[in-house]
């Protein structure tokens, strides 16, 4: 049964989508092309994309431009600031090289435009999960380390010290480098990795960054990799 607002459970070993779209026939047939192989999330507007958002991880977000409340190239700028890095697919009615150009502009990976056939949009949909799998099997570069996130893992380059990190701690570090250098806000961080969860709150979050900081740089009261930034954190340039 795909989610709607206030039942967005995480299901194992199915990438999570974010259906953002005032057309119900149009999302409800998406949603229902997906079960089986994803879990979607359905949202009816920005308000209620923004808030899925905030309350959960996410693998890929199909986003329609025409929104009740907010243009959805707008939406997809203020996902991309919050912190939201997976990819975005905008939808619309507009064609030509202007509006594509426009879309990608606001933080979209891929532009598809209305009417479009279901398995297509799909096909899209699995190339850039594919893409996204495969920089995450990367090996990253963050300061003197070399960090590989599918083996929770930092490499000292010059030593080859290794360095073990949680899933929590691979999370964070992943998001921040993402984020290339830019802020990450304590919610965003939290919506991301802990999703809608009550028990958990920023006490929780600044003891994994400061876990975090004693891996990275042995001192955490004098971080020069992992910056605390106003009202979130952020890897320094270069590092």
């Amino acid at each position: 049964m795909r989610a709607r607002m206030g039942d967005i459970p995480r299901m194992a070993e199915r990438p999570r989508i974010l259906l953002v779209d005032d057309d119900p026939h149009l999302r409800s047939a998406l949603a229902e092309q997906m079960l089986g192989a994803f879990d979607p999330v359905e949202a009816s507007s920005a308000a209620e994309g923004l808030d899925c958002a905030a309350r959960g991880h996410f693998d890929a977000v199909l986003l329609d431009v025409c929104l009740p409340d907010m243009n959805g190239m707008e939406l997809c700028r203020t996902l991309r600031r919050a912190g939201v890095t997976c990819p975005i697919i905008m939808l619309t009615g507009n064609s030509g090289e202007q509006p594509t150009i426009a879309g990608l502009d606001s933080g979209a990976d891929d532009y598809v435009t209305k009417p479009f056939r279901i398995g297509e949009l799909m096909a899209r949909l699995r190339s850039q999960l594919r893409k996204r799998a495969g920089m995450e099997g990367a090996e990253i570069r963050i300061g003197p380390y070399l960090f590989q996130p599918a083996r929770r893992l930092l490499i000292d380059a010059g030593s080859g010290e290794r360095v073990r990190l949680t899933d929590k701690e691979t999370a964070i570090l992943r998001l921040l480098h993402r984020a290339g250098g830019a802020v990450v806000s304590r919610e965003a961080l939290l919506g991301s990795i802990w999703g809608y969860n009550a028990d958990v709150n920023t006490h929780t979050l600044e003891t994994h960054i400061y876990r975090l900081r004693q891996k990275l740089e042995g001192d955490a009261t004098a971080a020069t990799m992992l910056l605390t930034a106003p009202g979130g954190y952020r890897l320094a340039t270069g590092g």
